[in-house]
């Protein structure tokens, strides 16, 4: 059974769609009627104070909450109608990046983007770490792409934290991920190496087609870099514009009124 995906979804289709979510909590509305999407290449960056949503959406996208109302549709394929099989198929197409990167730090770089490919071999290769040289050669590719290749036998806990954070791009690269969700990925990051990681994954998205939704608090960060900003307070969008059309002020105004 291979990656379950419509065999009519057009090219231009987007890979995620949030049609009129909803998901309480117990007698608590964490988010209420949110519509968004995320096109191929298409870099969305949700903003939004403390409580907004933010982390309720992620966790709606990756399968592991339910919706309570509306439709979360990855790859064309509403999640809420797959079974377990087909939904952890489909997860294999998303990758995931957070912000205290999920490296395994006495492994070298190359051996933690391997744990991208864990979802392409046998079983037994996985327990025995024993790759496929084209396995091997795809994560290699990977390092090479986030400007890593030379750190590649280097241990994962010696590389500074953007370095890490660019292991994790590598990984999900290494996973042929069609959809990144970035969850706060460069709040532990000094300036310089929060805007190198936003640069490889922007480029990254852009150059291989992959549709990334991504969380900041940084607000110049997510006007420089997203393609499109959907801002979120209490639950609700209130904003969900082309990044270049966003003015510093209104943003501001989003965080005062929370």
């Amino acid at each position: 059974m291979t990656l379950v995906a419509d065999p009519t979804l057009h090219p231009t289709t987007p890979v995620l769609d949030l049609i009129g979510v909803t998901k309480r909590y117990g007698g608590t509305t964490a988010i209420r009627e949110v519509s968004l999407t995320v096109h191929p290449g298409e870099v969305v960056v949700l903003l939004g104070p403390s409580g907004a949503g933010k982390s309720t959406i992620f966790r709606c996208v990756s399968g592991l909450v339910s919706t309570d109302a509306g439709q979360v549709r990855a790859f064309g394929r509403d999640l809420n109608t797959l079974s377990r099989r087909e939904l952890d198929l489909q997860r294999r197409a998303i990758g995931l990046i957070f912000q205290q990167f999920n490296l395994t730090g006495r492994m070298n770089a190359l051996g933690n983007v391997l744990a991208g490919r864990l979802g392409h071999v046998a079983t037994w290769r996985v327990l025995l770490r024993a790759f496929p040289q084209s396995d091997r050669q795809i994560a290699l590719a990977a390092l090479d792409r986030v400007g890593l290749i030379d750190k590649a036998y280097q241990r994962a806990d010696s590389l500074s934290g953007g370095q890490q954070q660019r292991v994790a791009i590598a990984r999900v690269l290494a996973q042929q991920s069609r959809l990144i969700l970035a969850d706060e990925p460069v709040a532990s990051l000094d300036p310089a190496a929060a805007e190198n990681v936003l640069s490889v994954l922007r480029e990254v998205a852009h150059e291989r087609g992959i549709a990334v939704l991504c969380s900041l608090h940084q607000t110049d960060l997510a006007r420089r870099f997203a393609d499109r900003i959907v801002a979120l307070r209490a639950g609700v969008v209130v904003m969900n514009r082309p990044a270049h059309t966003v003015q510093g002020p209104e943003i501001d105004t989003i965080y005062r009124a929370a």
